[in-house]
């Protein structure tokens, strides 16, 4: 079995992996695995109610997961797409809460960073995204410190990350307000 469908398989059975994005290592799982989404998020003592990140390598990955958006919307996701922009959109009717949290938007992100891309392109499917830290803590930066922080408990995945200094900025689509600059 090749690296892509063997990694494909450990996520759609419930895998979680940490792997670089652009500005630190990111904790990720099959966004419809419900049972990896709560472990995952135990690991990093972070509240479902928060909602997370999805990362994708193209939009058609995040369809199952936003609500139908206008020309207009669409026009303005991909005024920053790929990049380092984060848009709260109207979450599809059937997304799962696990993702949403008690927001009726989801965070998506089409990524520009080529190893997280290709790691959605490899496995057919976007991918959770959360950096890779307990919740309130530093993210981790390298492969290494993955495995202090989580030991084998992930699967991890060696790469740089982007040269990015903070996180991507998170922009509500409905108001154009910026959550995270």
């Amino acid at each position: 079995m090749n690296f892509a469908r063997g990694l494909a398989h450990y996520l759609r059975h419930g895998g979680i992996i940490a792997y670089p994005t652009e500005s630190c290592f990111g904790l990720g799982c099959d966004p419809h695995n419900r049972g990896a989404v709560k472990h995952l998020l135990r690991l990093k003592g972070r509240p479902q109610h928060k909602g997370l990140i999805l990362i994708a390598s193209s939009i058609e990955q995040l369809k199952p997961f936003i609500a139908p958006l206008s020309k207009m919307q669409k026009q303005q996701l991909n005024e920053t797409w790929p990049g380092p922009h984060t848009w709260l959109v109207p979450a599809a009717r059937n997304c799962p809460v696990w993702l949403s949290g008690q927001h009726a938007t989801i965070a998506v992100r089409v990524t520009a960073h080529a190893f997280s891309a290709n790691l959605c392109r490899s496995v057919s499917m976007a991918l959770v995204s959360t950096s890779a830290n307990r919740s309130g803590c530093r993210p981790a930066k390298t492969a290494r410190e993955c495995y202090k922080l989580f030991g084998r408990r992930v699967k991890i995945i060696d790469g740089l990350t982007g040269k990015a200094r903070k996180p991507s900025t998170i922009q509500d689509l409905a108001s154009g307000k910026i959550i995270r600059p």
